[in-house]
């Protein structure tokens, strides 16, 4: 089944008021006036989600302030902590140069103590000296008046 050149033509002629007839039986007018009574009404929607969108980004902003805050805060307090690492570190200096000065008297007490027994070893042995000559002196003396007496004993005793 093939359309003609006045089927098509019939077809044009009518299709506008058969568009009508399909629009639930409203006439244009009425129609008209509901799509301009809807515009307004999605006009409307966009106005108040336009103010909505507005309110929403102010409160964005005013956590925004509200973050940046808390990170000057943030920031004070790596200061803070940043003070008392230096003042860790003077501590730890200190106790460096405390050590030092310890490592100094140590230093010095080693010397004095190699001094001092270096003196002490020279006294042992002027005392082990003395010792010997006294105990060969008192051998010596011990053996000679032993000597003496079993002479003296054998002269009296014939």
């Amino acid at each position: 089944m093939t359309l003609t050149q006045e089927d098509v033509e019939f077809i044009k002629e009518n299709m506008a008021d058969w568009l009508i007839e399909q629009s639930l039986g409203k006439p244009t007018a009425v129609y008209e006036i509901e799509l301009r009574e809807r515009m307004v009404r999605v006009e409307e929607e966009l106005k108040h989600q336009r103010e909505l969108m507005r309110e929403g980004f102010a409160q964005m902003e005013k956590r925004f302030e509200q973050i940046d805050k808390r990170f000057e805060q943030v920031d004070k307090r790596f200061e803070q902590v940043d003070k008392r690492f230096e003042q860790v570190d003077k501590r730890f200096e200190q106790m460096e140069k405390r050590f030092e000065q310890v490592d100094k008297r140590f230093e010095q007490f080693d010397k004095r103590f190699e001094s001092m027994q270096s003196t002490m070893d020279q006294r042992f042995e002027a005392m082990t000296r003395r010792i010997d000559r006294f105990m060969i002196w008192s051998f010596s003396t011990t053996v000679g008046v032993g000597g003496i007496v079993v002479g003296l004993i054998k002269f009296w005793n014939p």
